[in-house]
């Protein structure tokens, strides 16, 4: 039998205080309805159809070629919603499940354990439920003596009594998919916000004498809904928690996970050390036996076995075996950091391959070069790269030693084994085996503090 997933993304969301539609807010590196479609997708169903309105061309952006779609021009609630994915599914035979795409912790075993229980009980709907300590602001589920769902009240239309009732709607319904279109066409908007509402689905077709049963989920925080940054905060949290442990499971050491900050699609090798403060985002992948120190930022960075970072940002970089860097030190996009190599205090790299075994010490900005290996780049070395209309490029050989203070301006090549004396400007390519001295001749003036208003300060004779 088929299985689909409608997931409902049409709302602005008004209490976000956001121009981002509510949906594509991120949670550890992924928006939340990308997170839905993530979970929707790991039950291997036949159709997923978004419902989008606000923002839906942001929205089919950034779910494309994983969801179909469907348009809701006016808000009238989740069953009007499910409604106008009709042109797609409701002559198809099969399961399907309805959730929210402002959702971002369900996952996909919670959605396969509901397709489960609602095809092996027969059921033509069936809730997924939790029980929680304060169920304010969620639909209750109303049962009868034998414990069958009867129906589900909205916070705004719960009595008192039902309003003490601890186990509450998810959001997420499984349905036999023609039994809930043809329900749809009866829903009405008589209720307190003059909405129409899905959950009115249930006890239509109770009247029609079909079963409606429930699923009632272990695990109540994957349900948590965000409707403001106080609950997109609480969701990240329990994301990187979950993250974070999934990791340690890996053996993965986080000294502080409460205080490490790794998004989703992250991978990282075994016995790679990993201290607080770091923040690791995007597609970043880390080898094993790692170090990461305190302070360091990587998004999107491509780094191997052993490699140390210590206080640096690396941003759609590679670190390659065995090097290392920092503290404080850069390597901006497309920058390539070979085996062995040293990426010392305060450097800038961008654009440019460092070979095997070259060390930068310090104080250093390499920009659009690259450095072959075994190389020694002293301290405070500029490859000056822009002469302010384009970018220029550096190319530095084997076994090549560049003095402190240097400047290469580009374009200029320096060839193997060539020696660059300190606190000389390039401009001019450099042959194998020579030494390049740019600088100006140093002359000493005898006595000529005797000349200096210094000289005034008796108290410095």
């Amino acid at each position: 039998m088929n299985k689909y997933v409608v997931i409902l993304a049409a709302g602005k969301g008004t209490r976000m205080k956001s121009k981002l539609y509510k949906v594509l807010h991120q949670v550890c590196g992924k928006s939340m309805v990308e997170h839905v479609v993530d979970a929707a997708q790991g039950t291997n169903p036949d159709k997923i159809v978004t419902v989008v309105g606000n923002g839906a061309a942001d929205v089919k952006s950034v779910l494309a070629g994983k969801s179909e779609f469907a348009f809701q021009k006016e808000q009238l609630g989740t069953g009007h919603a499910v409604l106008a994915t009709a042109d797609l599914l409701q002559n198809l035979s099969g399961y399907t499940i309805v959730t929210t795409g402002d959702t971002p912790l369900f996952t996909a075993a919670t959605f396969n354990e509901l397709f489960e229980q609602h095809i092996q009980h027969k059921n033509s709907a069936t809730v997924l439920t939790a029980i929680v300590k304060d169920p304010f602001g969620y639909g209750r589920i109303i049962r009868d003596a034998a414990g069958n769902v009867l129906r589900i009240v909205e916070q705004k239309d719960c009595s008192a009594s039902e309003s003490a009732i601890n186990e509450i709607n998810t959001g997420v319904f499984c349905f036999d998919n023609k039994e809930l279109f043809s329900a749809l066409q009866k829903v009405t908007n008589h209720n307190a916000q003059k909405e129409y509402y899905l959950t009115d689905v249930l006890e239509i077709m109770r009247e029609k004498g079909l079963v409606v049963g429930a699923c009632q989920m272990a695990d109540y925080t994957e349900s948590l809904g965000v409707n403001d940054r106080i609950a997109l905060a609480e969701a990240t949290k329990l994301m990187q928690r979950r993250i974070n442990e999934q990791h340690m499971k890996n053996g993965v050491t986080l000294i502080d996970p409460a205080n490490t900050y790794i998004d989703c699609d992250v991978q990282i090798g075994s016995d790679t050390i990993i201290e607080p403060n770091v923040v690791i985002k995007g597609h970043t992948i880390i080898g094993n036996e790692c170090y990461i120190a305190s302070g360091s930022r990587l998004v999107n960075a491509r780094i191997g076995n052993n490699v140390t970072i210590t206080s640096s940002t690396i941003v759609d970089s590679t670190m390659h075996d065995r090097s290392d860097i920092g503290p404080n030190s850069h390597l901006r996009p497309k920058s390539e950091i070979m085996s062995g190599s040293h990426i010392g205090n305060f450097v800038e790299v961008k654009k440019a391959t460092i070979g095997e075994n070259t060390k930068l010490g310090h104080l250093t900005y390499v920009g659009d070069a690259t450095l072959g290996k075994d190389i020694n780049v002293g301290c405070g070395t500029i490859f000056s790269n822009y002469d302010g209309v384009e970018k220029l490029h550096t190319n530095v050989g084997d076994h090549t030693f560049i003095g402190a203070g240097s400047t290469l301006i580009a374009p200029v090549n320096i060839a193997d084994h060539a020696f660059i004396a300190a606190d000389s400007t390039i401009t001019k390519d450099v042959a194998k085996y020579d030494m390049a001295i740019a600088r100006g001749r140093q002359v000493n003036k005898e006595g000529y503090w005797h000349k200096l208003p210094l000289a005034k300060n008796k108290a410095w004779d």
